[in-house]
């Protein structure tokens, strides 16, 4: 029995990332921070342009994912000997590429079929 209880702690690695509460609680503060900025951003209306808003938005979202992925998932270059760096890499270019290729067909219906251009079928 207690062979069985010795090999299930083997797949653990010595060297895995261990956060401690002050590690978390870093985390939970700069998650906290990155939420409110925004929200007051919009509310206080901050900045004249829409377009700025937006942005500003956006660049602090990636940065609350980067927060999140270091405080709670744990995750760097050492982690499972790289592999899950490699995979969020990947999965980072996936979502680029259609997240941009949506962009780029919305974009091209816009401009292509805006409601000037389209006869009427009743006229």
């Amino acid at each position: 029995m207690s062979d069985h209880h010795d090999a299930a702690h083997d797949d653990v690695l010595p060297d895995a990332p261990h956060s401690t509460f002050k590690g978390y609680m870093t985390g939970f503060v700069l998650a906290v921070v990155l939420t409110v900025i925004p929200f007051w951003a919009v509310m206080a209306d901050v900045f004249e342009s829409t377009g700025v808003t937006a942005l500003v938005i956006l660049s602090l979202a990636a940065v609350q994912i980067v927060v999140h992925m270091i405080y709670f998932l744990h995750m760097n270059f050492r982690s499972q000997g790289g592999w899950n760096m490699l995979a969020l890499i990947f999965t980072a270019v996936i979502v680029f590429i259609t997240l941009a290729g949506s962009l780029w067909v919305m974009y091209h219906l816009n401009v292509n079929m805006m409601p000037g251009m389209m006869q009427d079928p009743w006229g």
